[in-house]
């Protein structure tokens, strides 16, 4: 069984020295981003998956996203098989590196808080691959957000959330809300779990995600500076479809996810 780990708090002496090489990357990287968006994504942010085929864009978005998790010292590791397209992908949620670290072996629609998209560049990026912004606390904004799952999942794309509501810290699993659930039921696609786990010798680091109080550029810098660390994409069993249960299809991907981030080993892993 693997047992939760996490690094000292106190700032490594090698951490400054991995920002001189990895700044650099990063930026070069950005660029990278900023052309694939502008040349391929804009152009083809409608592709969908075709008799199991992946898309050339979507196919761009996981080379790049593996990249970018490269430059963090995050070596992105598949254990389990992603549905076919279409699909409602569930995981749990503790970074703001989870968006890509999914996106590395998949990608998906997300939805994501509505703060993103006045983001210089970042919600720019965002919109070009798809990205669903919905505005916390408004339901008016979900029941918007809600249609245009919907509405992607029907023409054949998947959509990616976080049924937690928002960022977890000190790796614990919130309780998942039921409603986004109907989204799959509305466009009768099937529900995957996804267990987003960060280890280091097999061991979970949850020390990788936000610290309690922790700002998301304290922890980009931290992470920025962090030791080479395993980021592990647990694609699991489905959850089948419950009209009557939404509950039940939430708690049933909750008990899988938390099952797979506490005892999963890295056993079939692809690089």
């Amino acid at each position: 069984m693997s047992t939760d780990t996490s690094h000292p708090h106190e700032r490594a002496p090698w951490q400054p020295i991995r920002y001189l090489w990895r700044v650099p990357l990063l930026l070069g990287h950005i660029v990278l981003g900023i052309l694939l968006c502008s040349l391929i994504l804009s152009w083809n942010k409608h592709r969908v998956m075709k008799n199991g085929r992946v898309p050339f864009a979507h196919r761009m978005i996981n080379w790049w996203s593996r990249l970018l998790m490269r430059i963090f010292g995050l070596r992105s590791v598949l254990i389990g098989q992603p549905l076919p397209d279409p699909v409602l992908f569930v995981a749990n949620h503790t970074s703001w590196i989870d968006i890509e670290l999914l996106h590395s072996q998949r990608a998906a629609c997300f939805v994501a808080k509505a703060e993103i998209a006045g983001w210089p560049l970042v919600g720019w990026m965002a919109a070009n691959g798809g990205t669903i912004f919905h505005r916390r606390g408004s339901n008016h904004s979900l029941t918007s957000v809600m249609a245009v799952m919907v509405d992607r999942l029907r023409e054949g794309r998947s959509v990616a959330v976080f049924p937690e509501g928002g960022t977890g810290y000190n790796g614990v699993l919130k309780v998942f809300h039921a409603r986004i659930f109907q989204a799959a039921l509305d466009a009768e696609v099937r529900v995957q779990p996804v267990a987003l786990r960060f280890s280091k010798n097999g061991r979970r680091v949850i020390d990788a995600g936000f610290r309690e109080h922790e700002s998301f550029m304290a922890n980009f810098l931290r992470l920025l500076g962090s030791a080479p660390l395993d980021a592990e994409v647990h694609f699991l069993e489905p959850v089948p479809a419950t009209p009557d249960a939404r509950r039940r299809m939430a708690e049933l991907s909750r008990e899988r996810i938390a099952a797979a981030l506490e005892d999963a080993t890295a056993g079939q892993a692809h690089a």
